[in-house]
């Protein structure tokens, strides 16, 4: 009786130890592929001979050979790790034009002046002028903050901005975004191997919202956030902190773990607000229906009436990214008030 127990543990232990391997050689295989630097067809055997290291080491796990097979799986592993430690992002590349600058600020009492804020005049997707700024704002008259969401693919993935409201009209939206090569493309799978950097682009509204939704024919949907001033404040701070950190420490971008929405998500954790987990943080396409939930949106009407006046796209064509670009967009969707932060 004792031994049948034994031998049913060691199954139940080598089919958790299977898994465990099929995960881990899934990974390796995959990072062989996207980031050895040596030609295709050599990148393509290292990463089929680790699958195939992989498949011999799984089924050694039922095996007399078991214990060295798992103990050579962990020290090839291992190599792959202390490998993979070793890349870094590159700091200097030929950039697509419209990420190749990295914005940075300084305070100097409330006055926040940024360095390379974009101001792009575009006419189509790919035909553009460019022009980078230095811009100072004042913190004081910091007043709210609308998120943006432009579905490029489907319902459940979007690409998500932030935009800072002051006094007076003017808006500073921030895109956390791929900072692709001239002639590269977004890839969500290649982007969780160490593919592009990271980077932080505050903008102004005509430039990086009205190209999502004048020239790329993204579907882009505005929703104002219950906000007071000094929460917009502190998330603006969290921003301008991150961007110039990553000016000085280039990360990587990651589809899972470091892009516009999850970055977004630690920054807002860090300005105050706790956020429990939730799948629609992961499957951002329904960011709206969370904040909603979480009482971040105007809940005095419902989420539908929100989403039906919340695309912008025919608004923003009909102004043709004028000066009053900001101020259209945002004709008959509500704002709800802030809540009192005593």
């Amino acid at each position: 009786m004792e031994t049948r127990l034994r031998r049913l543990a060691w199954a139940v232990l080598a089919v958790l130890l299977a898994i465990i391997v099929a995960l881990a050689v899934t990974w390796a295989s995959l990072a062989l592929w996207y980031r050895l630097p040596v030609p295709e067809f050599a990148r393509g055997f290292a990463a089929g001979l680790f699958a195939l290291f992989g498949v011999f080491t799984i089924t050694a796990l039922f095996g007399p050979w078991r214990f060295k097979a798992i103990l050579t799986f962990a020290a090839a592993f291992a190599l792959v790790l202390v490998w993979w430690n070793t890349i870094k992002p590159v700091e200097d590349a030929s950039w697509a034009p419209d990420v190749a600058r990295q914005v940075t600020g300084e305070f100097n009492g409330d006055l926040l002046t940024l360095t390379n804020v974009r101001d792009f005049e575009w006419h189509s997707s790919t035909d553009f002028i460019e022009r980078w700024t230095t811009r100072t704002y004042d913190m004081s008259k910091v007043r709210t903050v609308d998120l943006f969401m432009s579905y490029w693919a489907g319902p459940e993935i979007a690409h998500v901005i932030f935009s800072f409201g002051f006094e007076g009209g003017e808006q500073l939206p921030w895109s956390i975004e791929v900072r692709r090569r001239t002639g590269g493309a977004f890839s969500p799978l290649a982007d969780l191997f160490k593919s592009n950097p990271l980077v932080i682009i505050a903008a102004d509204e005509r430039d990086v919202v009205g190209v999502r939704s004048n020239f790329r024919g993204e579907d882009v949907q505005i929703y104002r956030l219950k906000a007071s001033p000094e929460q917009a404040r502190a998330l603006l701070r969290e921003y301008v902190a991150d961007a110039n950190a990553l000016a000085a420490t280039p990360v990587f971008y990651n589809s899972l773990t470091s892009n516009c929405t999850t970055t977004v998500v630690k920054m807002i954790r860090v300005a105050g607000d706790r956020i429990p987990f939730d799948w629609r943080l992961i499957v951002n396409g329904y960011l709206p229906d969370y904040a909603y939930d979480r009482g971040a949106l105007d809940t005095s009407v419902s989420l539908a009436e929100l989403r039906t006046v919340a695309h912008i796209d025919q608004r923003a064509r009909d102004d043709g990214l004028s000066p009053n670009f900001s101020k259209s967009i945002r004709v008959g969707v509500p704002s709800p008030a802030p809540e009192d932060p005593r």
